[in-house]
């Protein structure tokens, strides 16, 4: 296989944060050791803000509000319901090139976008799927990209804004930028799309893509059951 796909948990079943990352690395290791195939964690969290490794202490949430500081690129972001949540932990080819996976990650996107509807596109300097400036607003952002490579193996992903409340995004400067506005599906096509009802058409557009995107290898073995991080409803 070139890609395998695991649905961690989706509303009400949402993922802890910090479990999910707990599972990042356990799949991560696995990967790199040829254990497991080529992985894309899919899942919904409770509302969090991360902070990638070029967040300022300035750009922190001005309430105080909790932040886990992470290993991705990137600034400081938030995560929450309604959000579809993708880890893609898989090798890269080589040559290493992670700005191409990057893009990659954003064509990726902009796919699935498109078919739902909404006419999305790369901002360049910018990574991420974004909705250009109309009679409605600025350009907005509605999928953010951060990603982090460790021994030929990435992790952390992607947040598409499907159905999420916008307001938390308020309450920072997201990706650290200042003069765009956030968006979600629903927003955009003005009718409710949930993470649930993205995450199929995900699925296939990676399948799609997977000879591109990562390495081809075959695990050693069967690969071992993962550990189910616990839901927080």
């Amino acid at each position: 296989m070139s890609l395998t796909f695991h649905r961690v948990g989706f509303a009400p079943d949402l993922v802890d944060y910090r479990a999910a990352l707990e599972l990042q690395q356990e799949v991560h290791r696995r990967v790199v050791a040829g254990e497991r195939d080529n992985t894309l964690l899919l899942l919904e969290h409770p509302p969090v803000y991360t902070a990638g490794r070029r967040t300022e202490p300035h750009e922190y949430p001005y309430d105080g509000t909790e932040v886990v500081p992470i290993g991705r690129g990137g600034k400081l972001t938030y995560h929450g319901p309604g959000m579809l949540i993708g880890y893609p932990i898989v090798r890269l080819p080589v040559p290493i090139d992670v700005v191409r996976f990057v893009r990659q990650l954003e064509q990726v996107l902009v796919a699935v976008l498109a078919d739902l509807g909404v006419a999305a596109t790369t901002v360049e300097g910018r990574s991420g799927a974004w909705v250009l400036a109309d009679e409605r607003g600025p350009d907005r952002k509605i999928a953010a990209i951060g990603v982090q490579v460790s021994r030929r193996a990435t992790m952390h992903g992607f947040a598409l804004n499907c159905s999420n409340d916008l307001r938390p995004f308020g309450k920072i400067i997201p990706c650290g930028i200042t003069d765009a506005s956030v968006t979600s599906i629903s927003a955009e096509t003005g009718r409710l799309v949930t993470p649930a009802d993205v995450v199929g058409r995900v699925e296939q557009e990676f399948s799609a893509r997977a000879a591109e995107l990562c390495e081809q290898f075959t695990p050693a073995g069967a690969p071992a059951p993962l550990p189910r991080p616990t839901a927080v409803g």
